[in-house]
């Protein structure tokens, strides 16, 4: 695949960054990951907790945050950093508001945990938010919305991790990727799920890409040096949301990331974490959920009327000559889940090789790629 071929990033057409590779069945997968985590010693909750947030990346084409995220688990289980068996301690603080330490548990677990916590506080008082210490990597955070969502309230994730972006021309990162994610429900429709990094593109997508031997787009990354490259096995750190013109909107809410995920955790500052991939002892990260309930602040039905009327007035915009019709936030992501039901999810050549190691080493037969997609 050529290097700087970007065809496969245009999200109006619904493409993920591995359209084009083998695929498998949704449930042969989720099947396979949590099998992994089970043999390796993790229990029931986390292995489950955990396999649901990877699928969330996987099912709605967040491929860079799916099951690719795999080797990077077993290895940090294996180094020590993550507790298999967490048993995370809530402590309500005011009504409303709460702290959960993780146990240094997965932050897939974790953070189900704490929002669960969110949306119990939000249905008594209206909102809830849980500041979250001793956790790890927590991966694709529009999964935390999304439990909010199932239960019919608004709700927002974020978090931050080590330095990996570089700000108004740093020769050094200062700034994690450090995500927000916000889904809100829709009455009659799919929800409204905005899932963004604050950095130009996430870390585990310049992953994604060198497997792929696709470059990043113009603007996004940066060499050692911290000059621009589009290689993607030179890319060493990011430019935050925005490139090297707006970059300061990028680095501001990567900076209200730091807020939430650090100064209301008592956690460490991007800067102040240890790398991703460092091992032999917990990260210890913090990260932030909140829920909202809308019956707080208006009737149901008014809350219904104004997001489906929003969203149809959005959707019949009348694209410019040669564009595609607008989409919501989500709108691509429900078109690859319905069309991955179909066709299965898309695997990457590394995460098949990964897959056939903890095959062997844990006793398991990967998932079969589907005929005509080998």
């Amino acid at each position: 695949m050529d290097q700087n071929d970007h065809s496969h990033l245009n999200p109006a057409k619904g493409y993920s960054a591995i359209n084009a590779e083998p695929r498998v069945r949704p449930d042969e997968l989720a099947a396979f990951v949590e099998n992994v985590f089970l043999r390796i010693g993790m229990d029931e909750a986390s292995s489950k907790a955990v396999t649901r947030v990877m699928m969330h990346g996987s099912r709605l084409g967040v491929d860079s945050h799916g099951v690719r995220l795999l080797a990077h688990y077993i290895k940090e289980i294996d180094g020590n950093c993550i507790n298999k068996q967490p048993k995370p301690k809530f402590t309500r603080t005011r009504p409303g508001a709460g702290v959960l330490d993780g146990d240094n548990g997965h932050g897939g677990f974790v953070a189900t945990v704490a929002m669960d916590h969110a949306i119990a506080l939000a249905r008594e008082a209206g909102i809830g938010a849980v500041a979250i210490q001793r956790s790890n990597h927590f991966g694709a955070a529009g999964a935390y919305p999304m439990q909010a969502v199932e239960a019919g309230l608004i709700g927002l994730s974020t978090c931050n991790t080590d330095a990996f972006v570089h700000l108004h021309g740093s020769k050094l990162p200062f700034h994690g990727t450090n995500p927000f994610a916000i889904g809100a429900p829709v009455a009659g429709q799919r929800p409204w799920l905005l899932d963004f990094a604050t950095s130009s593109i996430p870390v585990n997508r310049v992953m994604l890409y060198r497997s792929l031997g696709i470059g990043v787009p113009p603007d996004t990354a940066v060499d050692s040096e911290g000059k621009p490259t589009t290689d993607s096995q030179r890319a060493t750190g990011l430019l935050p949301l925005g490139g090297t013109l707006f970059g300061f909107k990028g680095a501001g809410l990567g900076g209200l990331a730091e807020v939430l995920s650090a100064a209301l955790t008592g956690m460490r500052a991007s800067v102040d974490i240890p790398a991703w991939d460092s091992v032999g002892k917990p990260r210890e990260l913090g990260q932030f959920v909140l829920a909202i309930d809308p019956e707080a602040f208006v009737p149901r039905a008014v809350y219904d009327g104004i997001m489906t009327g929003y969203l149809a007035s959005l959707r019949g915009m009348e694209p410019a000559e040669g564009a595609e019709p607008p989409m919501a936030p989500g709108d691509r992501e429900w078109r690859i889940e319905e069309e991955r039901k179909l066709n299965g999810i898309p695997i990457d050549p590394a995460t098949f090789r990964v897959f056939a190691e903890a095959g062997e080493r844990f006793g398991l037969t990967p998932p079969k790629v589907l005929q005509g997609n080998a």
